[in-house]
């Protein structure tokens, strides 16, 4: 493959091991081979990320993106496809909860829109992947960094140096390659703050997901493997900082009266997290020979479920980018191939991020008004099954500019 004049470590080197960094990592090696070299840095590689309780979902384009890959088949014993989805308006105090929208749980006969997972098991098999591809896993996390025409010198935090002709950013929200070279991010804080769980029930979900928009925010109900739901439940921040510090018999007592006992007795498990919620968006997702991915590059709020789905949406559009431009030769650091990037992805970014907070702030208030306008609007969509398919493909991500990865081809 041709390369410039000048020595590198790698082609590409990414900061962040997480499911953004390592799954663009394996999809340039497995596409472009031994002759382009990918590094990923990240001092959590190797400790199997037995801490994080976590679950995501995983709609349908991003699946496809990891069938291409030959990632899916290590978990797929172990995702719950989401086979059914009921979203209800209410108060908090309401002894009924109607239902406004249902929606069946397929795009196509036999594949789900989504499936939910445990986050480890995925980070895990990518791992796995990247290792078993050729991928240089380097325990150490990106401490300063220096840019010149040719690449860019990366120094870790345990003083290793290396070099590479692209650094690709995918090291979180708070970003420090984002902040070194000045990206400015454009938003604002909700107020809000999302309480995460995982609970295990007495009774079969189904594969049923459950959204419950409450005047404070949204309380989902995501099936997970098992007699097991991952919860994902907004306050205020305020109230949910009271929430957090309730002792367990006092935390149950809150959890019980928003989750009701249709699924039987139920107990919170492991950890209680807590994240505060905003919507930012990265000024530019690139620099010279830098490109941000996931995170790094904007954040959501979690109504629609949409933030890793957005992410694997950056990195399926950055490898092709840099897939296309290796295969003529070209240096995939270059501007012209950056710029190509982010033309694919900031516009669909500003798109989804504006619709996901007009939802929040449609669903997420106390208006009598406003809940009658979303009633009837919900209750509209449940009954034009045309409409009702867009949204499912919508939030399946196929709608759109779908990079090759997340239609299922490979590059």
């Amino acid at each position: 493959m041709p390369r410039n004049d000048a020595h590198h470590d790698a082609d590409v080197m990414i900061a962040g091991g997480g499911f953004a960094g390592l799954t663009l990592a394996v999809a340039l090696r497995q596409t472009l081979g031994a002759a382009f070299s990918v590094t990923v840095a990240d001092p959590a590689l190797g400790t199997g990320h037995a801490d994080d309780e976590r679950a995501s979902a995983i709609v349908a384009a991003a699946r496809r993106l990891f069938e291409t890959i030959g990632v899916w088949n290590r978990v797929v014993g172990e995702a719950q496809p989401i086979l059914d989805m009921v979203v209800t308006d209410s108060r908090l105090n309401d002894a009924v909860r109607p239902t406004f929208l249902t929606f069946a749980g397929e795009i196509e006969p036999g594949e789900p829109f989504a499936h939910m997972i445990d986050n480890r098991r995925l980070v895990a098999a990518l791992e796995e992947k990247a290792r078993i591809t050729g991928v240089d896993l380097q325990t150490g996390a990106v401490a300063d960094f220096a840019v010149a025409s040719d690449g860019v010198r990366v120094v870790l935090r345990d003083g290793r140096t290396l070099s590479a002709r692209l650094l690709v950013a995918a090291d979180g929200a708070r970003s420090m390659i984002r902040t070194r070279v000045g990206i400015a991010t454009h938003g604002w804080n909700y107020g809000q703050s999302a309480i995460v769980i995982n609970v295990d029930h007495e009774r079969d979900h189904h594969g049923r997901a459950e959204e419950h928009f409450l005047p404070a925010g949204p309380f989902a109900i995501l099936p997970l493997k098992g007699r097991r739901a991952s919860i994902v439940w907004t306050e205020t921040t305020s109230e949910a900082a009271r929430i957090m510090a309730l002792r367990e018999d006092e935390f149950h007592a809150e959890l019980e009266q928003r989750f009701k006992l249709h699924l039987g007795d139920i107990k919170a498990v492991g950890k209680r997290r807590v994240h505060p919620l905003g919507f930012f968006v990265a000024r530019s997702f690139i620099a010279e020979r830098i490109a941000l991915i996931g995170d790094a590059a904007h954040l959501i709020h979690p109504i629609a479920g949409q933030g890793l789905n957005m992410g694997l949406k950056d990195v399926a559009a950055l490898a092709e980018v840099i897939v296309d431009a290796a295969r003529l030769g070209l240096d995939p650091g270059s501007t012209n191939v950056l710029e190509r990037y982010q033309r694919w992805r900031r516009f669909d970014t500003m798109t989804m991020g504006i619709a996901t907070d007009g939802l929040n702030r449609l669903f997420s208030n106390r208006s009598d008004l406003l809940r009658l306008v979303r009633d009837v609007g919900l209750g509209l969509v449940d009954r034009v099954p045309g409409l009702k398919r867009l949204f499912i493909r919508e939030a399946a991500g196929l709608v759109g500019e779908v990079p090759k990865l997340l239609r299922g081809e490979a590059l």
